[in-house]
């Protein structure tokens, strides 16, 4: 039996701020909850919103959190990991610019900096069950997207060295989700080593076909991929354990394509838009979802070159709402086994007289 979609939801992370309503868990919540939404997903690596460390230490700290979700009239979809997630693996040529994902007093020393990352992954785990949640969302980071486009050629042997050393920083992770019946939907994102199904199937095999490794879907990376997304629902849906509702457009012309050429948001080839904006087939998504009995949350990852984000969340839970389909249990012709018995069954393929 096809599920029913959960939604809408909203992920925090890119309306939280320093200004009201955005600076506080009770005055987004009840923000997001005002313009309809019924779930949000919440940004472990932001201090304004949420207590990471509190989190997998308390349960009466997470208790609150709850509380204060469901005052508001929302229920907590997933806990976000992303930011630590990408620093589980760095390549050195973006060891600058990663550091400002974690604490000061890792910056400059990867090591620690990885060291930090892998706990506050682990906490995530602990602090995902005890919000009684059975998914959490990530990255997956990266040690060979500087490798991406093979030129100079790629001696033998490097990507798959990149894989087998992923799965090897990644695997103790997993086996403290394991150990708390917790999923980690990796975002298949370029600038991740996991970018499409071909490198997440790699990651998977390295990993041994970890039952926790799942997949947050985000239709919005493969388009500007060019990949067939509906087709990747198709072939990935036991593994998809979250959905990002995410827009974005492709544009080519005789001057760049999907690598965009360094242009700014606004002048790239590949764009991310608000919902409705773009040319991301919604309804075929949501429609191949609920034929594979997808029935978790469709969370809004709001991001546009364009339209401003208060404008975004507002237009966003109407439209994931008028996306979501009432599952039936019965095609309008299935007639099926209505009024006959065996009998008629064997006349009417001619097996009596």
């Amino acid at each position: 039996m096809a599920g029913l979609i959960k939604g809408p939801a909203i992920f925090l992370a890119q309306f939280a701020g320093d200004e009201a309503p955005f600076n506080s868990l009770p005055a987004i919540t009840k923000w997001a909850a005002d313009l309809g939404y019924k779930g949000v997903q919440i940004p472990t690596f932001d201090g304004r919103l949420f207590d990471l460390n509190k989190a997998a230490e308390s349960q009466t700290y997470c208790d609150e959190v709850k509380g204060i979700c469901a005052d508001a009239g929302v229920e907590i979809t997933e806990l976000s990991t992303h930011l630590q997630g990408q620093l589980v693996a760095v390549h050195p040529a973006y060891d600058l610019a990663f550091d400002g994902f974690a604490p000061e007093n890792v910056h400059g020393n990867p090591k620690a900096r990885q060291e930090w990352a892998v706990d506050q992954m682990k906490k995530a785990a602990v602090a995902s069950r005890r919000f009684g949640l059975d998914a959490s969302v990530s990255f997956t980071g990266s040690l060979a997207f500087p490798y991406l486009y093979p030129w100079p050629q790629r001696p033998a042997g490097l990507i798959e060295e990149a894989f087998s050393e992923l799965a090897r920083r990644w695997k103790p992770i997993l086996d403290v989700y394991e150990e708390n019946g917790v999923d980690v939907g990796y975002e298949i994102h370029p600038g991740e080593d996991v970018f499409d199904g071909a490198t997440f199937e790699m990651f998977l095999d390295a990993l041994g076909g970890h039952k926790r490794c799942q997949i947050n879907y985000d239709p919005s990376h493969f388009l500007l991929q060019q990949m067939d997304y509906l087709a990747f629902i198709d072939i990935y849906h036991e593994r998809i354990c979250a959905y990002h509702v995410k827009d974005a457009e492709f544009n080519p012309d005789g001057r760049q394509g999907v690598y965009s050429g360094y242009q700014s948001w606004v002048n790239r080839a590949g764009r991310f838009r608000s919902l409705g904006d773009g040319q991301v087939d919604f309804s075929g998504i949501f429609s191949k979802l609920a034929q594979h009995g997808y029935d978790s949350w469709a969370v809004l990852e709001w991001e546009c070159c364009l339209k401003s984000p208060e404008q975004g969340a507002a237009e966003g839970a109407p439209f994931i709402e008028s996306h979501i389909i009432e599952v039936t249990d019965k095609a309008f012709d299935d007639f099926a086994g209505a009024g006959t018995d065996q009998e008629q069954i064997r006349r009417m393929l001619g097996l009596t007289s």
